[in-house]
C-alpha cells in the first residue's frame, strides 16, 4: 500500500468515530427541539421567523414531519457509519475481500437510497410551506451526484463480492 493510501486508511477509523459521536449529537438535537415543539407552544417555528396562524396551520405538524425523518436519517447515518467502520477494520487487517465487506456495500448502497427518499420527503413537505406563502429555500429537490454515488456503491459491493469469490477459488487451486 502506498503512503497517501496508509495515511488515508490511517486517518480513516478516527474521522469515522467523530462522525458517529456528531451524529450522535445532531440526533440529541433533533429529539429535542422535538420534544420541545409538543410543550413550548411557540417552538421551533417562531424563532426560525415562521408565522402559526391558528389552530389549523399546517407549520408545527410539517416540522414535526421534518424532525421525525431527521432521526430516521442519522439512524441510516449511524448504521452507515458502522458499516464503513467495519470495512476499514477489514483493510487495516489486511483482508478486505470478504463476503460480509460485500454485504456491507450492498447495505450502506441501499441506506444512501433511503437518505436520499428522506431528502425528497423534506422536500415534498417544504413544497407545502411555499404554497401556503411561506418559502424556503432548500436548493434543489433531485441532485445527481448521491444516485451516482449509490451506484457505484451497488458496483463496489458486486467487485467485493466477485473478489471474495475469485480469492477463495485461488485458495481451493493452491
Amino acid at each position: 500500500m502506498n503512503r497517501t493510501a496508509s495515511r488515508a486508511l490511517a486517518v480513516s477509523r478516527p474521522l469515522l468515530q467523530i462522525l458517529t459521536v456528531a451524529n450522535g449529537i445532531y440526533a440529541a438535537g433533533i429529539t429535542t427541539l422535538l420534544a420541545s415543539s409538543f410543550f413550548r407552544a411557540d417552538w421551533p417555528w417562531v424563532p426560525l421567523g415562521l408565522v402559526v396562524e391558528g389552530p389549523d396551520s399546517s407549520i408545527p405538524s410539517a416540522l414535526r414531519t421534518v424532525m421525525v425523518l431527521g432521526l430516521v436519517g442519522a439512524f441510516l447515518v449511524h448504521t452507515i457509519l458502522r458499516r464503513l467502520l467495519a470495512v476499514v477494520d477489514t483493510v487495516r487487517a489486511g483482508d478486505p475481500f470478504v463476503a460480509e465487506n460485500a454485504v456491507r456495500l450492498q447495505s450502506i448502497a441501499k441506506r444512501v437510497v433511503g437518505i436520499e427518499v428522506l431528502r425528497l420527503a423534506v422536500h415534498l413537505v417544504y413544497e407545502n410551506f411555499a404554497r401556503q406563502g411561506t418559502p424556503l429555500d432548500l436548493g434543489e429537490a433531485f441532485a445527481l451526484t448521491p444516485w451516482l454515488a449509490v451506484l457505484l456503491l451497488f458496483v463496489l459491493a458486486g467487485v467485493f463480492a466477485q473478489g471474495t469469490r475469485m480469492r477463495g477459488d485461488l485458495e481451493g487451486t493452491v
